[in-house]
């Protein structure tokens, strides 16, 4: 748990404060063979004190679902590569989303034509099953924010609204340069670092499909239960995805584990591809590392199924 105490005061006469708190319970469970092992790890966090643990996150619960995947992927053979449909679950898979298409919809590189988005307001640049929101407003999550770091209060930006981008997450000095009014968006780590437009919570939005018919609607396919790290450029959106825990799907049903997968393509692609949205949003927690330091975010989406990606293994 830690408390941040924010004081900002400009030349433009504003004199203002936060404070903010945040709890975070990290858990890591290891699975071992004696030959090798394998790690789960879930790591649930709210921006509230230790009342995080009085109903919203139960530690017992949290170990169990981390024991599981890690005992699960440790007898799994390695997923083959191919290029195939992929069902994504909700929840941290939003870090996808957050990182091959969020970074690019931020003022620090669209200001500067070096995003993929760059100058496609009003533009259809997703499947229109998708819409996406940044909103720091939302009570108590990781991300939320009463006021940014300039100052200015936290709004619910729609990114991009059933497929059409609607606008960008704006700070004042590349709102300057965009012509653009600033979004509530300007964050940074601490006065150390200068700040620059940044997510909150960044997540796409509920849509109109079951789980059980996206898995029912795949043949042959990946189901990415949990996410992992990866990397991406954010000029051109390529990317490249570890699946921490990922299970074949066959005939319309999850079948066995497979372990070693990754999802590989770009922004711009693959927001194209989601053809599925489900109907339940679930947020998962990160840090989030930029030019100006590193700050809390939550990422989120429903279950979503891209129609085609290529998956990594062997």
């Amino acid at each position: 748990s830690r408390e941040q105490h924010v004081l900002i005061a400009n030349s433009e006469g504003l004199y203002t404060g936060d404070t903010r708190v945040y709890t975070r319970l990290l858990c890591s469970a290891v699975a071992s063979d004696g030959r090798e092992n394998q790690t789960g790890t879930r790591n649930p966090g709210a921006m509230m004190g230790f009342e995080l643990f009085d109903g919203r996150v139960d530690p017992a619960q949290t170990g169990r679902e981390a024991a599981q995947a890690a005992a699960t992927m440790l007898t799994a053979p390695y997923c083959a590569a191919g290029e195939m449909p992929v069902v994504i679950a909700g929840g941290f898979g939003g870090v996808i989303f957050h990182e091959a298409c969020g970074h690019s919809l931020e003022a620090s590189s669209v200001a500067y034509g070096l995003s993929q988005f760059a100058g496609k307001l009003g533009q259809k640049i997703a499947n229109e099953k998708v819409t996406a929101i940044d909103d720091g407003t939302i009570p108590n999550a990781w991300g939320s924010i009463n006021i940014d770091d300039e100052g200015t209060p936290a709004r619910r930006n729609v990114l991009i609204e059933h497929g059409v981008l609607k606008t960008y997450m704006v700070d004042k000095f590349n709102g300057r340069r965009m012509g653009m009014a600033p979004t509530g968006s300007a964050r940074r780590q601490s006065y150390q670092f200068t700040t620059t437009s940044r997510m909150t919570n960044t997540y796409i939005a509920p849509g109109e499909d079951s789980n059980e018919d996206i898995i029912a609607s795949i043949d042959y396919g990946l189901y990415a239960k949990d996410m992992g790290g990866g990397s991406v450029n954010p000029v051109t959106g390529e990317f490249n995805f570890a699946v921490n825990e990922g299970y074949l799907i066959r005939n319309g049903k999850i079948c066995e584990p497979v372990r070693g997968a990754s999802l590989v393509g770009t922004g711009a692609e693959v927001i194209q591809k989601i053809d599925m949205v489900g109907r339940q949003l679930d947020l998962g927690q990160g840090m989030c590392g930029s030019s100006s330091g590193s700050v809390p975010v939550n990422v989120g989406q429903p279950m979503i199924r891209v129609s085609s990606i290529t998956v990594g293994g062997r």
